[in-house]
């Protein structure tokens, strides 16, 4: 879906600008060039007819909003996904615990938070068994979703991150609540996303200032508009797919 008119629209007029926006969304999400057969890039968005879109945290430093976040996201019913480091794992045992048993994903964020394509073969597989191995033993969850620092990725991270049975998650609508420019710039950044449509993944961060207190209007508004809340684990595609240039999940047919 585009920009939107922020008058109120007819029920049925709203449901069908969001079909058609499930058919057809703009280009430009992944920044890197080449065609899908020659670059390996991960999942910036799922290709869907149906209205689901996934929200999910990235939890690497505070904890602060932890717990508003999660009564944030019962009180809407919505499941996300928390992509979490190896320290913020060890410093935060009880609340991997919660995330977990309020029905979200857990995914993985690397141990250290560096830039992974600046790590050989054996550092990248280093920063994601760590947490995976603490993870299982703390909650007994074999994680598969990946998510790099910053974003940060070359051919050897996916593929390294693919061998290990993870699929790599990146996104396609960046709230910039890490930017902290407050609480109305993240709901309208998010909800007049230029990206945003069906199959999208929006990231959003744990620890940021405003994130806490724009979710509950962000998803609201979300569901005004027509969308429906999957977590990542459940928006993907597990097999039979194919990547485009945009990074775009996209189903084989037949």
């Amino acid at each position: 879906m585009k920009k939107r008119d922020p008058k109120p629209i007819p029920a049925l007029l709203s449901l069908f600008v969001l079909a058609i926006s499930c058919i057809s969304l703009g280009a430009g999400l992944a920044t890197t060039g080449g065609s899908a057969s020659d670059k390996q890039l991960p999942i910036y968005c799922v290709e869907t007819d149906k209205p689901y879109i996934s929200i999910s945290f990235d939890a690497a430093w505070g904890n602060e909003d932890t717990a508003q976040i999660l009564e944030t996201l019962k009180k809407h019913g919505v499941h996300a996904t928390f992509f979490m480091t190896g320290g913020w794992v060890s410093k935060y045992p009880e609340d991997v615990k919660a995330i977990l048993e309020a029905g979200h994903d857990l995914g993985n964020h690397s141990e250290n938070h560096k830039n992974m394509s600046e790590l050989g073969k054996a550092e990248i597989e280093e920063e994601l068994q760590k947490v995976h191995d603490k993870v299982k033993e703390l909650t007994g969850y074999e994680m598969f979703l990946f998510r790099p620092p910053y974003g940060d990725y070359d051919d050897a991270v996916v593929t390294t991150a693919k061998d290990m049975g993870y699929y790599t998650i990146q996104w396609d609508v960046d709230s910039l609540d890490w930017k902290d420019y407050g609480t109305e710039a993240v709901i309208k950044t998010v909800t007049e996303h230029k990206h945003l449509g069906c199959g999208s993944i929006i990231l959003c961060h744990n620890g940021s200032k405003y994130t806490a207190q724009a979710l509950d209007t962000m998803l609201a508004k979300l569901k005004e508009l027509g969308y429906e809340f999957v977590p990542i684990s459940e928006l993907i595609i597990k097999e039979d797919y194919h990547m485009n240039h945009e990074g775009r999940q996209i189903p084989n047919e037949g």
